[in-house]
């Protein structure tokens, strides 16, 4: 029971903490922010909108990669909890 408790909490303060995140985020780095200017300065038509989704795509697949990790090394060193 105490530890059903706990992980309900977790999981409802981790679902308010990502509601209350900005739905959009500057994603740029400082070097993809300076080439990305320069760019638009050359050409007016330079379409850049992209830019920003294709970083938090490249920074999303690691962390979803290690937490799938993390899941199954716990689901194999616990097998009680996977039985419940």
């Amino acid at each position: 029971m105490k530890k059903t408790f706990f992980a309900s909490t977790f999981a409802l303060l981790l679902g308010v903490l990502l509601s209350l995140a900005p739905l959009t985020a500057g994603a740029q780095c400082v070097m993809c922010k300076s080439q990305v200017e320069s760019a638009r300065q050359e050409r007016d038509d330079y379409d850049v909108s992209g830019l920003n989704k294709g970083i938090v795509y490249m920074m999303t697949v690691p962390y979803i990669l290690m937490g799938a990790v993390g899941y199954f090394w716990y689901r194999r060193t616990h097998p009680k909890a996977a039985k419940k």
